[in-house]
Parts: structure tokens; sequence; C-alpha cells
């Protein structure tokens, strides 16, 4: 069995953004193997994400992205105001916007599907309920394209 460093610990979490332990644990089952261990996590956090589902996810952002004549908004859930704050829910939202904008999905659960910088819109979200410990939902989107310009301006981003 290899033997499980500091540093490989620290560099998984920096990768996955997930606990110390959970790293570690990871790291052991994998025995030493840093894919493996990320594997490893990432089916851990979609299993963690189908026992979240349940539960009501109340407070969120709306997302936006623009680009040329193509703008998309994007409403996504979480269950307390405090994580709606949170770095990593917020590139969710952006991230689920980008991918409206750009692939143009037929609903939410297309959406889930779209790749957008190198990851599904699904494993984007499974990650940010690992990291954060919360249910969260995208809820509905609109995406609008023109001829001429497109410019968004969030008052705080926060759903009502």
């Amino acid at each position: 069995m290899a033997e499980i460093t500091a540093k490989m610990v620290s560099d998984l979490r920096v990768a996955t953004g997930l606990g110390m332990m959970e790293c570690k644990k990871a790291l052991v089952e994998a025995e030493g193997d840093f894919a493996k261990a990320e594997e490893i996590l990432r089916i851990k956090s979609g299993s963690k994400a189908s026992k979240m589902a349940g539960r009501l996810a109340a407070e969120g952002i709306i997302g936006s992205y623009v680009e040329g004549g193509v703008g998309a908004l994007v409403e996504v859930n979480c269950e307390t105001d405090f994580v709606a704050k949170d770095p990593t829910f917020i590139a969710l939202a952006n991230a689920a916007a980008k991918a409206v904008a750009i692939a143009n999905p037929a609903d939410v659960e297309a959406l889930a599907a779209v790749e957008v910088d190198g990851q599904q819109v699904e494993e984007i979200r499974k990650a940010a309920i690992a990291k954060l410990g919360e249910n969260m939902t995208i809820r509905r989107f609109v995406r609008y394209q023109t001829e001429g310009a497109i410019s968004t301006y969030l008052h705080g981003a926060k759903i009502a």
C-alpha cells in the first residue's frame, strides 16, 4: 500500500474542493492513485446529491451569461441564503447560464447533459452539492437571441 502524504491530501483537496478526511479516505481506498481517488470522490458526490434530492431548495440566485447577441438567465436554487452567496454556488449558476446560451437546450433535463468548460452541468452541480452540503436545483431558464445588443444587470441576483 502506498504511503499517503499530507501533500497528496492537500492536492486532492485543491482539485476537488472537498474536506480533508474525505480526500484522505479516497486516497487510502485508491491506494495512493490520485486519478482513482478523484473518480471515487466523483462517484460519492453523485450519491450524496441523490440523498439530498428530496430536501427543499427555496433560496437561490439568478445566473447570467451574455456573448454577442445571445444572452441567458438561469434560476438556481439552494437551501440557505448562506450557500447562495458562496462562490462555488455562484459559479454553478453562471456555468449553467453559459451552457444555456451556447447549447440552447430544450428543458432543464437537457441542460444537465450540456458540457461547458469540459464538464457537464450535472457534474458541476453534484460537485457543488458535495462541497457545500446542500441540495441544489436548476429550476428554470430563458435564452434570448437578437441581432442587436444584449446586456444584463442583476441587482444582488437573489431570487425573491
